[in-house]
């Protein structure tokens, strides 16, 4: 079974994807004249715009939500793995793909807001919904709302739980079955109070949690200073060229770089377009840049800061991707012996400067960085499903997920990580297959959205949306919008 997993994984993830990931979040950046540049100051001040309402949640807590999603185990033991398959040089690779993909969230997250609606009260978006309202092929959108759910509900969230028991059985030495039992009972209790304690959750979590491990994060570094210009030069060097001794994985770096970055950020994914929807907002763009700038928190800041550190302390290891002659495996670097690559690397460079603290310290904030993780890959199968039986507007199907969800949160706990890992992977490559395919067939109604804001904004106005204005004719939701605003 694992063998097949690996051959599926190794497929969904051949060279095609790469080339389309990074080609495409070439592509828009120059279609929108790198609008990850040009418009950083309004991305900031976006984040606090707007407010919540009956039907929506703030910009902020949509932030929160995505960020929720983006910042979590692939922020802590992705990087580690990254740098172990793909070398220093995946780091560089991972920040390749955070700044194209910020052109590329913007894109999916603008069509997820002009094509959104409303379900039992709620705003409801993601691919599945533009892909029937903007490209009007139902297979396509049903398809992907089907691969979505099975892997948000099912092959993503066991990475998290994985993660999180085994940084506590290495803090704490405590049983998988015990930690299974924990998070499991915490995640029911939050996702059976819905969306609105979701949002009201991750605004308080996500902001804290990243913040301070940042601010340890940082210490380590500052504590190690004379030695960045070195690990700067090492994770270029090792991108680009034979010299820094990691000449057998240099393609490696950009496969796992791109793999894990993705992982990570999801610019692409499909997966924060459905968080993004849910935000009020008085026009797509606003969302679409605040979006952007997300990918820039999770990757540029804390992917980053978990790479400089690991690289900093030494407290890693470089695979060889040829097995030694008696099938053992071989090292190019090893810094953290009888470790396995993931949480334990960041735990170990921790400790290596914070005896006994680093790793308590990072068991606790993996805790809370998976947990909420999770709980918006609960939102994005929910909304899926939303999609699925809109028609039908029963509650029902939501409660089955919410069990099959505990179920797989438990089985990912007390599950063997490169397993988990694995069915992760192929999850986060089959949505980005889908979603990329979507947007680049439906890209005009973003692009013309971002003339149309920024004509708004020159003109000293704050924009408002009106879809018919750029030629939207199926987005029915914002003359409800506008006529709310108005009142």
């Amino acid at each position: 079974m694992e063998e097949i997993i690996k051959m599926i994984n190794g497929i969904v993830w051949s060279t095609p994807l790469i080339i389309l990931c990074l080609g495409t979040g070439l592509y828009f950046s120059i279609r929108t004249r790198f609008l990850q540049l040009r418009h950083l100051k309004e991305m900031f001040r976006l984040l606090f715009d707007g407010k919540s309402s009956e039907s929506g949640v703030s910009s902020f807590q949509a932030l929160s939500m995505s960020l929720a999603g983006r910042v979590g185990t692939g922020n802590i033991a992705g990087v580690a793995t990254a740098i172990t398959f793909g070398g220093p040089g995946a780091l560089f690779w991972m920040w390749v793909v955070a700044f194209l993909g910020a052109s590329t969230a913007f894109v999916e997250v603008t069509l997820a807001q002009i094509y959104k609606e409303k379900h039992l009260g709620q705003f409801r978006g993601g691919p599945a919904f533009y892909i029937e309202r903007g490209l009007g092929v139902k297979w396509f959108a049903v398809l992907f709302a089907i691969v979505s759910v099975i892997s948000a509900g099912v092959l993503l969230p066991g990475i998290q739980s994985n993660s999180v028991a085994d940084g506590l059985n290495n803090a704490f030495n405590l049983d998988s079955r015990i930690t299974a039992v924990i998070v499991a009972a915490v995640f029911g209790a939050i996702i059976f109070g819905g969306v609105k304690r979701i949002a009201k959750v991750t605004e308080v979590v996500v902001p804290i949690m990243a913040i301070g491990y940042l601010l340890i994060v940082l210490v380590i570094i500052g504590m190690n200073f004379e030695a960045l210009p070195g690990v700067i030069s090492l994770v270029f060097t090792s991108a680009f060229s034979q010299e820094a001794g990691f000449g057998a994985v240099i393609g490696l770096a950009i496969q796992w770089g791109v793999k894990r970055g993705l992982y990570s950020n999801e610019a692409g994914q499909g997966t924060a377009p459905h968080i993004a929807a849910a935000a009020n907002v008085s026009h797509p763009v606003k969302q679409g840049l605040v979006q952007s700038f997300s990918v820039y928190i999770d990757t540029l800041l804390v992917c980053s800061a978990t790479g400089f550190m690991l690289l900093i302390t030494g407290k890693y290891n470089v695979e060889n991707p040829v097995l030694g002659a008696n099938g053992a495996t071989e090292f190019l670097y090893e810094g953290a012996q009888n470790v396995t690559a993931g949480t334990g690397f960041t735990q170990s460079a921790m400790n290596s400067v914070f005896p006994g603290f680093g790793s308590l310290f990072v068991a606790i904030v993996l805790f809370f960085f998976a947990f909420t993780t999770i709980l918006a890959y609960y939102y994005i199968a929910e909304t899926n499903i939303s999609y699925l039986t809109r028609k039908i507007n029963s509650p029902i199907f939501n409660r089955v997920l919410k069990i099959v969800m505990i179920v797989v949160v438990m089985y990912g706990c007390v599950n063997e990580a490169k397993l988990i890992w694995n069915i992760g992977d192929i999850g986060v490559g089959i949505m980005a297959w889908c979603n990329i395919i979507a947007i680049l067939l439906l890209q005009k109604p973003a692009f013309a959205a971002l003339k149309d804001y920024e004509k708004q904004k020159k003109e000293g106005q704050n924009p408002v949306f009106h879809p018919k204005n750029i030629g939207v004719m199926n987005a029915p939701i914002w003359d409800e919008i506008n006529k709310n605003r108005e009142v």
